[in-house]
């Protein structure tokens, strides 16, 4: 699977003067378009592994969502995410 099909992280890299909030717009940008059912450590491991570049604020994210990722796969909206009220 490519961890990276858009080529957005790959861009990332390639821009000068790049900050620390649009590496982050551009990292939730790949996220959202992520398959659900992807390892995403396993994506982002394998994006640091082939841009990462100390110092760069996108190496600073892609740690960040390595560290932070608790994906489970699943995702649970509308009504089943919401607390359900007691029965009293």
């Amino acid at each position: 699977m490519n961890a990276d099909p858009k080529n957005l992280i790959a861009e990332s890299y390639k821009i000068d003067g790049i900050t620390l909030e649009e590496c982050r717009s551009i990292f939730l940008d790949w996220a959202l378009s992520a398959p659900i059912d992807a390892d995403h450590k396993a994506l982002i491991a394998s994006l640091l592994e082939r841009h990462g570049q100390e110092g760069h604020p996108m190496t600073s994210v892609l740690l960040e969502g390595l560290e932070k990722s608790t994906h489970s796969g699943k995702r649970r909206g509308g009504y089943r995410a919401r607390p359900r009220p007691s029965e009293d």
